[in-house]
């Protein structure tokens, strides 16, 4: 037998419900069949290599990769321009990198959230510099209002307002990732 998940008393909390836990799922699912049926033909010829942006794309690398109906290798590489902030330092800084090469291979760059671009556009130029056969980017959650630098979001999960969010991997100050949903903060 199962054991339910956890139930959240969000009463004494900073944030509310944005997005959830149901939706997430559903979305994810979506995702993984794209996914799925973009790199097929693709994973014939060469290794699909998917990698997680540190910390917070993993609860999402975990539920997408499971529903990736392909062989897929996973990577991490940790990244960071928050710190403990709620407001991006704009500094981007590479904290761990990747354990292998991914010369030759289809690269799907796996990311909580794109708000400014500036992160995520850095990671993308430096992981292009390692020459993979396709590089493509898969973000739970993006902030156009917040978007100073062009970015493509090949696969993305949902568009949201200029809100600092928390759940489902996000945090502030490394707390709340592990809510199911997404929320976004009242109180910071």
């Amino acid at each position: 037998m199962v054991a339910a998940p956890p139930a959240w008393n969000r009463t004494p909390d900073p944030f509310a419900e944005l997005i959830s836990a149901e939706a997430i799922a559903a979305r994810v699912r979506e995702l993984g069949a794209q996914i799925t049926a973009d790199h097929k033909a693709l994973a014939e010829n060469a290794d699909v290599v998917v990698i997680a942006v540190l910390k917070g794309s993993v609860i999402f690398l975990a539920d997408l990769v499971r529903q990736i109906a392909l062989p897929v290798f996973v990577d991490f590489i940790g990244i960071s321009s928050y710190g403990d902030a709620t407001v991006s330092s704009g500094v981007v800084q590479i904290t761990q990198d990747l354990s292998r090469p991914i010369e030759g291979k289809h690269v799907i760059v796996v990311e909580d959230i794109v708000d400014t671009g500036h992160t995520v556009h850095y990671l993308l130029e430096n992981l292009g510099t390692r020459r993979p056969a396709s590089i493509k980017l898969a973000s739970l959650l993006h902030k156009p209002e917040r978007q100073e630098r062009q970015v493509s979001i090949d696969y993305l999960g949902f568009t949201i307002p200029n809100k600092f969010v928390v759940g489902y991997g996000l945090d502030v100050a490394q707390q709340y990732r592990n809510l199911p949903f997404i929320g976004y903060v009242t109180n910071p």
